[in-house]
């Protein structure tokens, strides 16, 4: 048990109700003055918002008893140039999963405003054009879902319901009760086959520039390419030339860099659609958050095994952790 230990939340307590008694919770969103000394806490929470690491970087060092050190995000690439800072012992642990409906959500109605031409609709309605054009359907195309994790999986099965053809791919390949994954190698293969790709993929020595000028020049002429994972899978100068030959068009929930910056090619070039890192951030988001970290929590104060570990910190010589 954990009795007594303290936790740090970017949420009061009273918007998590259940959280298990006899742990000393304290609210701190980043934001304003430290609730207390850094050095008793042994539970802390990042905040729910892009830039985690920047607002833990100058905390990390007065966090000399942290034994977990809890994500709300899926992935963890922005936290690792601070994996070598945090106290011996200590575990990382992300959201994978929490968010996997609302970035199914958002990758599903990028896939769709592409292909119905909901942008260039937008543009037209912006110089008071009527212009009716005939448009392409998601039905009985051949989608391609990079990544099979919780998000991947809720993607391929909302492209079902619109009867697609969805081909699955992984690192490696194996068989799921939704199907066969294909393995990474075979995305060469893959991609001359197919109408659209959903990246839903994490961001790994080996998923980073999978996406460059050779994966992109196999794609078909009038592919789509949807990217709701991270930035870095895709080389970006190399989409940047497809979409301005007019040969694919791409809608970008993450891009590299990011955030993107003013007078970017990207943010006017025609068949580019840019949404900022948004597929999480819904008015679900504080819901689905605290029920997870309620669940974490308790089986925190029952010594039990947490959830998403993705890192544990090597412990100090001796076997134990600082103190």
């Amino acid at each position: 048990m954990k009795d007594g230990a303290t936790v740090w939340l970017p949420y009061q307590r009273h918007q998590i109700p259940g959280l298990p008694d006899g742990l000393s919770y304290a609210y701190w969103d980043g934001t304003g003055p430290l609730p207390g000394d850094p050095g008793d806490v042994r539970f802390l929470v990042g905040i729910p918002a892009p830039g985690a690491e920047r607002v833990l970087r100058p905390v990390l060092p007065y966090l000399r008893n942290l034994e977990v050190l809890q994500l709300l995000s899926s992935g963890y690439d922005h936290m690792v140039p601070l994996l070598a800072e945090l106290p011996a012992g200590t575990q990382l642990a992300t959201g994978r999963g929490v968010h996997r409906e609302t970035t199914a959500e958002l990758a599903v109605t990028l896939l769709l405003s592409l292909c119905r031409g909901l942008d260039r609709f937008v543009a037209h309605q912006g110089q008071g054009e009527w212009v009716p054009e005939v448009r392409s359907t998601l039905v009985g195309k051949r989608v391609l879902v990079v990544g099979y994790g919780a998000v991947g999986a809720a993607v391929a099965a909302r492209l079902s319901a619109f009867r697609c053809e969805v081909v699955l791919v992984a690192r490696t390949a194996r068989t799921t009760p939704a199907g066969h994954v294909h393995g990474a190698v075979e995305l060469p293969a893959l991609l001359p086959t197919v109408d659209a790709v959903v990246l839903c993929a994490p961001l790994t020595d080996g998923t980073r520039g999978m996406f460059g000028t050779d994966a992109l020049s196999l794609m078909k002429d009038g592919a789509l390419l949807v990217n709701v994972a991270r930035g870095e899978l895709v080389d970006t100068g190399a989409v940047v030339r497809e979409v301005r030959a007019g040969r694919l068009r791409v809608a970008l929930d993450v891009t590299d860099p990011e955030p993107l910056p003013a007078g970017h090619p990207l943010w006017h070039l025609p068949g580019a659609l840019i949404t900022p890192h948004v597929a999480a951030f819904t008015d679900a988001f504080p819901t689905l958050t605290t029920d997870f970290l309620r669940r974490q929590l308790h089986r925190y104060a029952r010594g039990e095994d947490l959830h998403n570990v993705v890192f544990a910190a090597p412990l100090a010589e001796g076997g134990e952790q600082a103190a």
